[in-house]
């Protein structure tokens, strides 16, 4: 275990100072940072190349190993109460701060253009519920689409319970050594991580232009300070009491996750350095982390609802509209309801901004101020959003450890 932390903590140090020089890259030598862009997307597809199979076999092996519908049940339900919980204090806590310290005069903003707003599709209930149904599993697959994987392998797995023991084995043994061959090719990745990380921050640092971050300050601090807050607060407090460890350490064992999800700004890119960290240093069961870090990846956005949170009240000040109490815990409620229902869609976050945005009576075009610093913001989101799912596979997993001592 200590050669493992020590092996994590060396390549930390290599990505924190990839993430510096790249800054320092992307503003100095801004064209030729623009033009090694491909080192990023190679490590970003090496990353994904592994998600689709390890997801699949992971949800496999974590629904049939847990032997019985009555099982799946107790820790299902206790996972998307912990997702919706932890959901819930990121919304609210971006709403009280943005009370407390009001950012946003309705007066324009210089050097931004209403661009994009308009290509945005709109939102449709049925079409998302749809969404979750594969009607080819074989076309999912190959397109990635994460909650459709999760779903048929979920009832892939149930299936298998009622077919015969050995024929369970033989399912459930192959899946494992999948399982297994895709954390391997994932800590190889690991090992790329300084690399890509250096090539995504200079890159957008040199796409986006400095100017555009100094003239959305404000906006910038807040979002980041609310989910500093959920960070280094709410989650820690959460998994001190439900999960009973000491939460700055395990946090601090498994920050090579985060740090993963900050350059690469995808939580499903993620997932495979999550489990392999989340096992390897944070000492939870491959049996649990291979059921809550998939489901996680798709439905758990703590940082994408603050981020909205503050972003939709941003867009109000900046338009003049003053949001009673009712009508903003009515804009927490729908992006809780959102975050859940909305990630297996495309373009998710800003699906759901309009949504909201039209649900208050906002006009859409007020995006295109959030777009243009979206890309940087979108990095710090979402690895609030994949510490979270680690926070609620660690409490899932030390629940399920008191419950077998109780036993």
């Amino acid at each position: 275990m200590i050669q493992k932390i020590k092996k994590y903590s060396t390549t930390n140090r290599l990505v924190l100072l990839g993430m510096i020089l790249g800054l320092l890259f992307g503003i100095f030598l801004p064209q030729l940072a623009l033009k090694q862009q491909i080192i990023g997307q190679i490590f970003i597809s090496f990353l994904k190349m592994l998600v689709v199979p390890l997801v699949f076999s992971s949800v496999y092996v974590a629904i049939a190993g847990l032997g019985n519908l009555e099982s799946l049940k107790d820790i299902g339900l206790k996972t998307v109460g912990l997702y919706i919980l932890t959901t819930a204090l990121a919304t609210f806590t971006a709403i009280a701060i943005m009370n407390i310290i009001p950012i946003g005069n309705p007066t324009s903003i210089e050097g931004l253009e209403y661009a994009k707003a308009s290509q945005i599709a709109s939102f449709s209930f049925t079409e998302m519920i749809l969404s979750f149904i594969p009607t080819n599993i074989f076309n999912a697959l190959s397109e990635g689409s994460m909650m459709q994987i999760i779903i048929f392998s979920a009832l892939f797995a149930i299936a298998s319970l009622h077919l015969k023991k050995e024929r369970q084995e033989l399912i459930v043994d192959f899946f494992t050594a999948v399982t297994n061959a895709m954390l391997i090719m994932a800590e190889w990745v690991i090992k790329m991580t300084p690399i890509g990380v250096f090539s995504l921050i200079s890159y957008v640092i040199a796409e986006q232009g400095i100017e555009v971050v100094i003239n959305l300050w404000k906006y910038m601090a807040m979002v980041i300070a609310v989910l500093l807050i959920h960070v280094v607060i709410t989650l820690p407090l959460i998994l001190a009491l439900l999960g009973r460890i000491n939460p700055f350490k395990y946090l601090s064992d498994i920050r090579e996750a985060p740090i993963m999800a900050f350059s690469t700004a995808s939580s499903t890119a993620t997932l495979p350095v999550s489990m392999r960290v989340v096992e390897e240093v944070g000492g939870v069961d491959r049996k649990n982390a291979s059921f809550v870090l998939p489901l996680g990846a798709t439905v758990s956005m703590d940082g994408t609802a603050a981020y909205l949170s503050v972003a939709v009240l941003y867009i109000a000040n900046l338009a003049g509209v003053d949001l009673s109490f009712g009508t903003q815990l009515l804009l927490g409620v729908t992006v809780i309801a959102l975050s859940v229902g909305v990630a297996a869609l495309p373009s998710a976050s800003l699906v759901m901004m309009v949504v909201i945005l039209n649900q208050l009576g906002l006009a859409t075009e007020y995006i295109a101020l959030i777009i243009a610093v979206d890309r940087i913001l979108d990095m710090a989101r979402t690895s609030i959003n994949v510490t979270s799912d680690l926070v609620v596979v660690k409490i899932i997993d030390q629940l399920q450890k008191f419950k077998k001592q109780n036993v």
